[in-house]
């Protein structure tokens, strides 16, 4: 592969997102390891399938709001490989293809060595809720319920799904900690979409944000990061997680710069280079919550 097209192809996968599924796929291993189970192969399956799933979800969008015109114009979503003509969308279209047809012969070998069949309806309603974020005809990223189905999937789906796979069995506290993943997912997400405001209202895109408005779009992404925190605290002081988490409330200075960066950008298109404080705030609590159980179960 020409060094032109790997960087092509790595645009369109936008690696820095795959953080997103780092995290929760970790602490899902980690309290399966703290149950006494872990198994090294059929993690790595866990985490190939999940980010299969993940980087077929980018290129899914990506092709699909290309298709509708969604993200033409002044539009600042997806990775603009086909706009920039880097990638065709035939190319795009089988690597989709390729991607889900592999991650679901892996979820079946999952679902097979765990003998966990119940996994097996988590899977499918994370391919379908991957592919019709954007896909016709449900497309429900444009009905403002985005941030609910990649909150669940990249929350409860994810940890619950991968403790699950690794020991047999439902654990509730991997329930109860994957709340706050959830939240500050979709707080991403949501970030995400709030320099696009205006364009996708523009194309009948109603995300959470173009729903809300701008006033009560701020207090939108208040909500999922507070939120996220808040949830962190809950579970300590309930003791489903160990007390150390609570370092997580050291994070309070980043999300005072986050709201203060937002309040203070007047077009909110120049927020779409800024991302970064949110994942970092993200990865931050991420972290702190895994270690905790890592280190103190």
């Amino acid at each position: 592969m020409k060094a032109d097209a790997f960087w092509a192809w790595y645009q369109a996968g936008r690696p820095p997102f795959f953080v997103a599924t780092l995290i929760p796929l970790s602490l899902g291993a980690a309290i399966a390891w703290r149950a006494g189970h872990w198994n090294p192969n059929l993690w790595f399956l866990v985490l190939l399938a999940s980010f299969l799933v993940h980087l077929a979800t980018n290129l899914s969008n990506d092709y699909f709001e290309f298709l509708s015109g969604a993200d033409d114009g002044d539009s600042l979503g997806g990775s603009r490989v086909l706009h920039e003509g880097k990638i065709t969308t035939v190319q795009l279209g089988r690597a989709i293809v390729l991607l889900y047809s592999v991650a679901f012969v892996l979820g079946i070998w999952i679902v097979a060595a765990s003998a966990v069949w119940w996994l097996a309806l988590i899977m499918l309603f994370s391919f379908a809720s991957s592919l019709f974020y954007t896909a016709p005809p449900v497309r429900y990223g444009y009905h403002g319920l985005g941030e609910l189905f990649v909150g669940i999937n990249m929350g409860p789906v994810m940890v619950v799904g991968t403790c699950a796979a690794l020991t047999g069995q439902f654990l509730p506290r991997a329930l109860w900690a994957s709340i706050p993943i959830g939240l500050l997912v979709a707080s991403i997400l949501f970030y995400q979409s709030l320099p696009d405001m205006d364009c996708d209202k523009a194309v009948g895109k109603y995300t959470l944000a173009v729903r809300l408005g701008r006033a009560k779009a701020l207090w939108g992404l208040r909500g999922f990061l507070v939120g996220g925190l808040a949830s962190v605290v809950i579970l300590a002081l309930a003791g489903a997680v160990h007390p150390f988490a609570l370092l997580a409330l050291g994070g309070i200075p980043q999300i005072i710069k986050i709201d203060r960066m937002v309040r203070a950008t007047q077009d909110w298109r120049d927020l779409h280079e800024r991302g970064g404080a949110v994942r970092f705030f993200y990865l931050l609590v991420g972290l702190i919550l895994l270690l905790s159980v890592m280190l103190f179960g």
